[in-house]
């Protein structure tokens, strides 16, 4: 099993967009900024191809990541990945690796079951990780509600991306 480079690039893609809709202030992007006490002004200036450049580059790093969470098959392969004989053709090993990814290769390799794990990665670490740090800045159940939301439906589109073609 491999990892699916022109995949995961695809799927890093998927913040920025979702990004563009989800903070449009037609969508969230007035709520999120009046929970964060924000006015337009301030978030003007500032190096918008840099914070592009960087925002896509961490969503490359989450989508590496998300592989890992969505594909069962990498579990198979990293119980063995520091067998030497896993990668030589003709070993034992090579070939039960062969067989089983011949017989179990394609097992919960689908949308929905992508988007299952990346939701519930979204709800067991998005949640706790941005939630503390909203308590911490008096920050309020809205402004939760939405980075949450957003990160919740982007783990969601990324891993069912990811698991259907990768």
């Amino acid at each position: 099993m491999e990892f699916n480079f022109i995949i995961a690039a695809v799927a890093a893609l998927i913040p920025m967009v979702l990004g563009f809709i989800w903070y449009n202030p037609k969508v969230f992007g007035t709520a999120w900024m009046n929970a964060c006490g924000f006015k337009k002004e301030d978030l003007e200036g500032g190096s918008m191809m840099k914070i592009f450049i960087l925002s896509y580059i961490f969503s490359f790093f989450l989508a590496t990541m998300v592989n890992t969470l969505v594909i069962h098959q990498f579990g198979f392969f990293s119980t063995l990945m520091s067998e030497p004989d896993l990668a030589k053709e003709g070993t034992e090993l090579y070939q039960y690796a062969q067989d089983f990814m011949n017989k179990y290769g394609t097992n919960f390799r689908t949308f929905k079951h992508g988007a299952l794990h990346g939701a519930l990665a979204g709800i067991f670490f998005v949640l706790p990780v941005l939630g503390t740090n909203a308590l911490f800045e008096k920050k309020g159940f809205k402004y939760i509600a939405v980075n949450v939301g957003y990160w919740t439906v982007c783990l969601a589109l990324m891993g069912g991306v990811i698991c259907q073609f990768a």
